[in-house]
């Protein structure tokens, strides 16, 4: 049996230090249980409030998450580097991972000669004075988004769309305000949510985006905040659909006291119309990455919104990182530009529309109803999340465990099917109805 880690300190900040200290050295794995607040007090010879006010501010910080009967846990992906620090649990040894949520590498365009286009173009090194947004890059974006119906008079651009999201809420809230967000919903965005404090409100989600019955209660319920994603929902699939952007565009006509933010993290992928909510509230942005159908490691997002809000997101940028790279802007302009990258990610969309439907439609021919309108990613709900990920994982396929991506919602899976061949089809599908509907006692296949 492995030795419990000992949490220490006799005031709230040296207990929540040393909580903090035991996540780093990965002595406190994620989803690892804190004892009692009771139980540790009496362990450490402080009182009880003592231990309620560390474990309070290890929640405002997001390390932790209270659930009730459940106790206190270390939140999944705490936001603090351990020692051996990873952005997603690995697969395990021998399986297939289709866990990652990642665009397929050999679908993304090469990058290769555009830089070496641009390293004949580029002048002379410019200074700190001259960075900014340029203008060719925000004449090229304004074009993009004004075709897909997004105002774009204001625009500016990010280090990707959780950077720009961050400091929109950054921005407009403040810790222990609430955010409305999917449920479930994305996985980075809810761990950014308890990193800055914030409380969030799960809105259902169902293949049309968010319900409407949901939006309205979480703004009734107090919601500063309301986070959308316009297509390519992770972990669902889900896609705004016109009847639904009205019916929301109607729901949050002119109220001043809410934030709309928008992600389009799919943009030119999506195999689904647009159908924005853009400038439904008097504040609002629209985030459009250009990591999926360009590559993860072009960190940039156009944000198009309301002057205050657009002044407000490219003014913390001058006080903190400064600017986004002029020569990845450039890069991403010539990517843009190229008629033979425009007609790859076109391509690189309709194959993940191919593969997201064919594992569908397998499921579907086995009993089973997965979730996935668009995107690389399909959402199955399932009875126990743990024996059916070990189930598959004993197969050789790792899933995402739907934990991750939830509040509120029901136990599901999120399977990725970004990499996923023809002939990988029947096997996955096959295994998932294995793992769903397992064979009763004393029956054996081979």
């Amino acid at each position: 049996m492995a030795v419990r880690y000992q949490i220490s300190g006799s005031t709230s900040a040296a207990i929540s230090a040393s909580v903090e200290t035991g996540i780093r050295a990965d002595a406190l794995a994620p989803g690892s249980p804190l004892p009692a607040v009771r139980a540790l007090a009496t362990e450490l010879g402080v009182s009880p409030a003592t231990v309620a006010r560390a474990y309070q501010e290890l929640r405002q910080r997001g390390l932790v998450v209270t659930a009730g009967r459940h106790g206190t846990r270390v939140r999944p992906r705490p936001p603090v580097a351990g020692r051996r620090a990873a952005l997603h649990p690995p697969p395990a040894p021998g399986t297939r991972d289709l866990s990652q949520g990642y665009p397929d590498p050999r679908l993304l365009p090469p990058l290769g000669p555009h830089l070496a286009a641009l390293a004949a173009e580029i002048g002379p090194p410019v200074g700190y004075a001259s960075t900014a947004l340029l203008p060719a890059l925000a004449e090229a974006a304004r074009d993009r988004l004004v075709a897909d119906g997004v105002p774009a008079e204001e625009i500016t651009v990010t280090g990707g769309a959780l950077d720009g999201i961050e400091r929109l809420l950054a921005a407009h809230l403040r810790p222990g305000d609430a955010v409305a967000v999917e449920d479930p919903g994305w996985a980075n965005l809810l761990d950014l949510v308890a990193a800055l404090g914030l409380r969030p409100i799960g809105v259902p989600v169902d293949d049309d985006g968010p319900t409407e019955a949901g939006v309205r209660d979480a703004v009734a319920l107090g919601a500063r905040a309301l986070v959308v994603t316009s297509r390519a929902q992770n972990p669902t699939g889900a896609a705004v659909s016109a009847e639904r952007a009205g019916a929301l565009r109607e729901l949050l006509a002119g109220r001043p006291d809410l934030l709309l933010i928008e992600d389009d993290h799919a943009a030119e992928l999506a195999r689904v119309p647009l159908h924005p909510l853009a400038g439904a509230t008097p504040s609002w942005a629209f985030v459009r990455s250009v990591s999926k159908p360009f590559g993860p490691d072009l960190r940039l997002a156009v944000l198009a919104g309301d002057e205050a809000t657009v002044s407000r997101v490219a003014g913390r940028a001058r006080v903190g990182a400064g600017w986004v790279s002029t020569v990845l802007q450039r890069l991403v302009l010539s990517l843009w530009r190229d008629p033979a990258t425009a007609e790859l990610v076109r391509r690189s969309g309709e194959e993940y529309e191919r593969r997201r439907t064919g594992l569908l439609a397998a499921l579907a021919a086995r009993g089973l109803a997965g979730r996935g309108r668009s995107g690389i990613n399909i959402w199955l709900p399932v009875p126990d999340e743990t024996s059916a990920i070990t189930a598959l994982r004993d197969a050789g396929w790792s899933v995402a465990p739907g934990a991750l991506y939830r509040i509120g919602a029901e136990p599901g899976i999120r399977v990725t099917v970004s990499t996923l061949d023809d002939a990988d089809l029947v096997p996955v599908a096959d295994a998932v109805a294995r793992a769903l509907r397992p064979a009763p006692p004393g029956r054996f296949t081979a």
